[in-house]
């Protein structure tokens, strides 16, 4: 399906999650993880956010694969939207604007490196894409919310920007999934 022949009815749901990922993580960026590892203090090192965050990445990789680059924008814009004006509801201000910032800068450069990638492997677009659009999220996101405060947001940094790495791999079996399933959707939708 080419990007001027989705419906809006079919974007509705990446939108709605992109909106929520964005202010889950903006909420949960606040809680740094409480625990140790090896005599490591997590709470310096990672938020929960750096759970949720990469979830953004999955739900535009596969708007991207299923839909197309215009489409995958359309996404990205309407989820800036909605998690922006959610999170300056319920985050504090500082956070709300650095995340608009860095998530409008890191997914659209997303949604571009994956359609310049669309034809490699099937694992390529993605992974490579929110590596890129995760490194420039991730120092964005930090400097802006968190430079000149107390948080030690470059060690938390440096942590999230690990945790997205990882995310990014462990998500690519469902990105996999979504793609295969979401079709055989498509094609029973359209014959209804």
């Amino acid at each position: 399906m080419t990007d001027t022949r989705v419906r809006a009815g079919l974007l509705l749901p990446p939108m709605l999650a992109m909106g929520l990922v964005i202010l889950a993580a903006n909420i949960l960026v606040q809680y740094p993880i409480q625990a140790t590892v090896g005599g490591l203090n997590l709470a310096d090192w990672l938020t929960y956010g750096a759970v949720s965050y990469p979830i953004a990445f999955l739900v535009t990789d596969t708007t991207n694969r299923l839909f197309g680059a215009g489409a995958a924008r359309r996404v990205v814009y309407v989820g800036f939207a909605v998690g922006v004006i959610l999170s300056l509801i319920f985050a504090p201000t500082r956070i709300a604007i650095a995340s608009g910032s860095a998530f409008l800068l890191a997914q659209l450069l997303d949604v571009t490196v994956f359609d310049q990638l669309r034809a490699k492997s099937w694992w390529k677009a993605p992974f490579v894409s929110s590596f890129l659009g995760s490194a420039v999220d991730t120092a964005l996101f930090f400097s802006i919310a968190f430079a000149g405060t107390s948080v030690p947001w470059v060690s938390l940094g440096f942590g999230d920007f690990l945790s997205k790495l990882a995310m990014a791999l462990l998500l690519l079996p469902a990105f996999r999934a979504i793609v295969a399933f979401y079709p055989r959707t498509l094609r029973a939708a359209e014959a209804a």
